[in-house]
């Protein structure tokens, strides 16, 4: 468990501290603020519920939120082909550096899903993918694009499949 906090703690970056920061010093002013009109009642309630809330979602949210802007990607699937003497899919995408920061690093998620005809049931299908596959890559720069090649196996389902390509990079 130690280890798993400490790999968290380093993978942080300058802004994320800055935001979790500002998040605190954010709700420690609406706590005092809550306090200092405790007179009124349904005020007070409001800036301390409300200070809670931001408390609880504003890290989550805003890392989230914040790591799509600094670390904005392209993704773009090229080609994928199901073998036919070995049970696998050979996937061809490209990547692209969108955003204005170098990355060191690239974890692309290549991901099969099962295909029907319901545009609703291919939404529930997505939530649990038949197989997954991933592949790091490194030394991206700011608006280089970069081919990868990878394989999702063992696959042995025989009917209509979609494959979805993902990545997380910093």
């Amino acid at each position: 468990m130690k280890h798993k906090i400490n790999a968290i703690l380093d993978s942080l970056i300058v802004q994320d501290y800055i935001l979790f920061a500002s998040v605190f010093v954010l709700f420690i002013m609406l706590m005092f603020f809550a306090v200092f009109l405790r007179r009124k009642k349904n005020i007070s309630r409001l800036l301390a519920s409300s200070s809670f809330l931001i408390l609880i979602l504003g890290p989550t949210l805003g890392y989230i939120q914040m790591h799509k802007y600094l670390f904005k990607n392209g993704v773009e699937l090229i080609n994928e082909k199901k073998l036919e003497f070995t049970k696998a899919i050979v996937i061809q995408g490209k990547i692209t550096n969108d955003s204005e920061n170098d990355f060191y690093q690239c974890n692309i998620v290549a991901t099969a899903y099962r295909k029907t005809s319901n545009g609703l049931k291919n939404y529930v299908l997505r939530l649990k993918p038949i197989k997954k596959s991933s592949i790091v890559l490194e030394d991206i720069r700011i608006s280089e694009t970069k081919e990868f090649k990878m394989f999702i196996e063992p696959f042995e389902y025989k009917y209509d499949y979609e494959v979805g390509l993902e990545a997380s990079c910093k």
